[in-house]
């Protein structure tokens, strides 16, 4: 009798956990199989292999300009840009008239080094240097003017006139060091502040009188062209504005710019 309770009551114990098994099939969404099963799920693509490349507009002392900064490394980038500017101006010297342009025209390549994330060192060159300043020069006839300390009349007949022209190296070496990053690493929007010198050589003063002038009376006049001595007189007036313009062999830069980094 009792054998029978027992057995019963196991009968009674499977009949609860069949239904309980029976629900848990293998292809449930909860079931242990199937989470073993699911796909992982997909993992967002990393930026750290990018290389960051920015541009950027700039005003300095070279002109008005733009840089395209790329990445080389978390502490340096190489960066190219161009500049240019044009700026008109008369004015009187020594009783002649100068009518002159100062056109800035250059291209430049730097390497920068970031020692600190914000600060920076960019020693660099310019590629091309078309800085100059030329002038037409004119005397009104019957005016007079001086050249090396000797004073000339413009012949009234065959008036004095001329050009002028500074030019500096085609190349020159430069460095700049300043705060920001062009091809920051993180963000998009960057602000630039630089300076430094470009080392552009003694600059070199040309200037060509063409006409007539006569003596301090404007009574004995001759061509310029043809006279040795306004001649000597004109090679003299070029060594003085030469040696005048010679402290500006360097350049002094100094550059405020916006980018953004792709």
């Amino acid at each position: 009798m009792r054998r029978m309770h027992v057995c019963a009551g196991l009968l009674l114990f499977a009949n609860c956990l069949t239904p309980g098994l029976a629900s848990a099939k293998p292809d449930s969404p909860d079931s242990p199989v199937a989470e073993a099963a699911a796909p992982p799920p997909p993992t967002k693509q990393s930026s750290e292999g990018r290389v960051p490349i920015g541009v950027g507009v700039k005003v300095s002392t070279l002109g008005i300009g733009g840089d395209v900064a790329v990445g080389l490394s978390h502490r340096s980038n190489v960066r190219f840009g161009f500049n240019a500017f044009s700026y008109g101006h008369t004015f009187d010297k020594d009783g002649a008239t100068y009518k002159g342009t100062l056109d800035l025209r250059s291209a430049e390549a730097t390497y920068d080094f970031f020692p600190v994330s914000w600060f920076h060192l960019s020693p660099g060159v310019l590629l091309y240097n078309g800085n100059k300043i030329s002038a037409n020069v004119s005397v009104p006839g019957g005016q007079t003017f001086t050249l090396s300390k000797t004073t000339y009349t413009s012949d009234p007949a065959d008036p004095v006139s001329g050009t002028g022209k500074l030019t500096t190296y085609k190349a020159a070496p430069m460095f700049l060091f300043g705060f920001g990053n062009l091809a920051k690493r993180s963000g998009h929007f960057s602000t630039t502040l630089e300076i430094g010198a470009v080392y552009q050589g003694p600059p070199r003063v040309a200037l060509n009188l063409a006409g007539s002038a006569c003596d301090s009376t404007g009574l004995f006049c001759r061509s310029i062209s043809s006279d040795p001595t306004i001649q000597s007189n004109i090679v003299a007036e070029q060594s003085k504005l030469n040696k005048s313009a010679s402290p500006y062999r360097f350049y002094p830069v100094i550059s405020f710019g916006f980018g953004y980094k792709f």
